[in-house]
């Protein structure tokens, strides 16, 4: 088994790694054929190559996207299988972060919780790919406020850490009733760039397909990079009115990292993308969206 998750990994560190080389030359080929079609002279970056990337365009043709990219590989069975997700929480939790841990499972059709205990987290991911697990979650607090959620697909990652603010719990919510396990709608607004298109990737592969008559809807709403988080239930009340119930939790989410990696090698794994505060244009800048 370990030999075998040695080679896997290695497979997917060599893909991403054709990945730039491949790029490049889609990139150029572009390039090209703009200047073709364009009549105008050819960039110096390309003159060299031009008759070997001419004859690449032939074999060109439309309704393709682009280079395939490990992304592709990532999630590959969405859709076709049901996620399976492991929740549990950071060591020594406190009577809170165990509530919300709970909460989070709730929302995630078919998912479990573990008890942290004393495992590492290489033991854990270790026993989650034993098990066929596609998403371990890990919930964050400082002093008793729930504040971190760590999203790390398996086998081979990639991981998002999000930063978690305003969190409201159902326990906070006298009388709330009880929580559908139907599996939601999901409403994805104002994730329009392309980091923004990855981050609604990696959340919208924790849920399976829902029914079409599934009655629960989950939203993920961007603004100005802060992702609010909501869960409602609506019911109709007549043939032209509806009537959404929220059902909790609620809290603002904010993306600050993602790692091409997993969590028991996020020290040597690549950087996909990090949220630098201390510069200038921090606070003017958007990343998760184009507006």
């Amino acid at each position: 088994m370990l030999r075998r998750e040695v080679r896997l990994r290695r497979e997917y560190l060599y893909r991403k790694a054709q990945e730039d080389r491949l790029r490049t030359i889609e990139e150029k080929k572009l390039k090209l054929k703009s200047a073709l079609d364009e009549n105008r002279l050819l960039p110096t970056e390309v003159r060299r190559e031009a008759l070997q990337l001419q004859k690449l365009l032939e074999f060109d043709d439309e309704g393709g996207e682009g280079v395939g990219t490990h992304m592709d590989d990532e999630y590959k069975w969405a859709g076709v299988e049901d996620p399976k997700v492991m929740i549990t929480t950071s060591r020594d939790p406190s009577s809170r972060l165990k509530m919300f841990a709970k909460e989070i499972k709730l929302i995630f059709p078919g998912a479990q919780r573990m008890n942290r205990g004393n495992h590492e987290i290489g033991s854990l991911v270790k026993a989650s790919r034993a098990n066929n697990v596609t998403d371990l979650v890990i919930v964050h607090e400082t002093r008793g406020q729930p504040d971190g959620l760590m999203v790390c697909h398996l086998p081979f990652g990639p991981t998002a850490y999000f930063t978690l603010y305003n969190v409201v719990m159902r326990h906070d919510v006298p009388d709330i009733g009880t929580m559908s396990e139907a599996y939601p709608h999901l409403i994805f607004h104002n994730f329009s760039s392309r980091l923004g298109k990855r981050v609604s990737n990696i959340l919208k592969h924790l849920f399976p397909v829902p029914k079409e008559d599934s009655r629960r809807v989950v939203t993920f709403a961007n603004q100005e990079d802060f992702i609010s988080f909501r869960h409602h239930t609506y019911k109709k009340t007549d043939h032209k009115n509806i009537e959404l119930s929220e059902v909790g939790p609620r809290f603002e989410m904010k993306l600050y990292m993602i790692k091409l990696g997993t969590l028991e090698n996020e020290n040597t794994a690549d950087v996909e993308w990090r949220h630098h505060a201390y510069t200038n244009t921090a606070k003017k800048r958007r990343f998760l969206s184009v507006e």
